[in-house]
């Protein structure tokens, strides 16, 4: 991986490169400063093309006690790159009537407490093309890749588009296939950067994620809820800045904006003052956030989030206890959950 982003950014000024997409993840070891993937998109960045990384779908897992939080992979830890989470649309047009996909990792990040997802995007049962089937004539069958018939509940069918056409056989199935993740919703963000520069040739990396992250919509509920189909476990979801990060992606609102970017557009830091029993959002040198009314933090963050001075707020789950602030899980050098790559979400939420 950290070869092919390498030649991405040989090839940047030839091939015009300025998105590169990376709908993957593996297991946090060290902080980002020292992680060579972390290091690797950050020459991307600098060289001019914006990253958009999958968050990751652990935000089920409570395996270390923190109800999913801090479960971000890399390289969606690093602070340059727009790490993405997944919303489920509930099969509505409307962003008012979309939900977080419970699936989707938390931040902050492991280690380094950087506040992530930056953004959320559509990521649920999204259809898109499968390898078609391949007839070989010395077995007089089908050649299917691995997933449809391991999984053939996902199989966009014929009847998917034509009500009328009844069948479910596998052999009928259209070259489309239902999958679920922040790999999905990845994808999303990055067509939405490529827009922004079409319309804007000259617009840099930091001024598409800072534009992408003010115009996201941020009006969600406080709560929701998911009963998870097959096990029947209830997941209750919290519409914080670790959980939806800026809010669910705008693009219309993106290309209309025209405010001027100044400084980089490094996701800030949360720190813990136990003193206080509060987070604060701490940003980096020259950057962005905060730095007027246009870009102050209840602007970007939304009010529901942030209030005062950078303080944040929330569920007693999150902030001011031992699940997230109070233990070695975050604040130590523990173990994570392993690579995206191998979590794809095939059911619903």
């Amino acid at each position: 991986m950290i070869s092919a982003i390498q030649v991405a950014i040989n090839l940047q000024s030839k091939l015009h490169i300025r998105v590169m997409n990376l709908s993957l993840g593996r297991q946090v070891f060290e902080s980002y400063t020292l992680d060579p993937l972390c290091q690797a998109v950050e020459a991307a960045w600098k060289s001019g093309i914006v990253v958009v990384a999958a968050a990751g779908n652990y935000g089920r897992d409570n395996s270390m006690g923190t109800d999913g939080y801090a479960t971000i992979t890399s390289p969606g830890n690093d602070p340059y790159v727009i790490t993405v989470g997944a919303m489920k649309t509930e099969g509505s047009t409307l962003r008012s009537n979309s939900l977080i996909a419970s699936y989707s990792s938390k931040g902050p990040t492991l280690l380094d407490h950087v506040v992530k997802p930056d953004i959320v995007a559509p990521g649920n049962r999204v259809v898109s093309l499968r390898a078609p089937a391949v007839w070989n004539p010395a077995t007089g069958q089908y050649i299917y890749e691995a997933l449809p018939p391991a999984y053939p509940q996902n199989l966009v069918f014929f009847s998917y588009y034509q009500p009328t056409f009844s069948s479910s056989n596998i052999s009928t199935a259209s070259d489309y296939y239902f999958l679920s993740g922040t790999s999905m919703a990845t994808p999303v963000v990055s067509g939405a950067a490529a827009l922004l520069i079409q319309s804007q040739p000259k617009i840099t990396p930091d001024q598409v994620k800072a534009r992408l992250m003010k115009t996201a919509y941020k009006a969600f509920p406080s709560t929701s809820t998911t009963v998870d189909p097959v096990t029947g476990v209830t997941y209750v979801s919290e519409y914080d800045i670790f959980t939806v990060g800026a809010g669910f992606l705008d693009i219309g609102a993106a290309l209309a904006n025209s405010d001027v970017v100044a400084g980089t557009a490094l996701s800030p830091t949360a720190v813990y003052d136990a003193t206080q029993n509060a987070v604060y959002l701490v940003n980096a040198a020259g950057s962005t956030w905060g730095t007027s009314v246009v870009w102050g933090n209840s602007v970007v963050w939304g009010n529901s989030v942030v209030w005062g001075n950078s303080v944040v707020w929330g569920n007693s789950v999150v902030w001011g206890n031992s699940v997230v602030w109070g233990n070695s899980v975050v604040w130590g050098n523990s173990n994570q959950v392993t690579s995206e790559t191998s979590n794809v979400i095939l059911g619903e939420d």
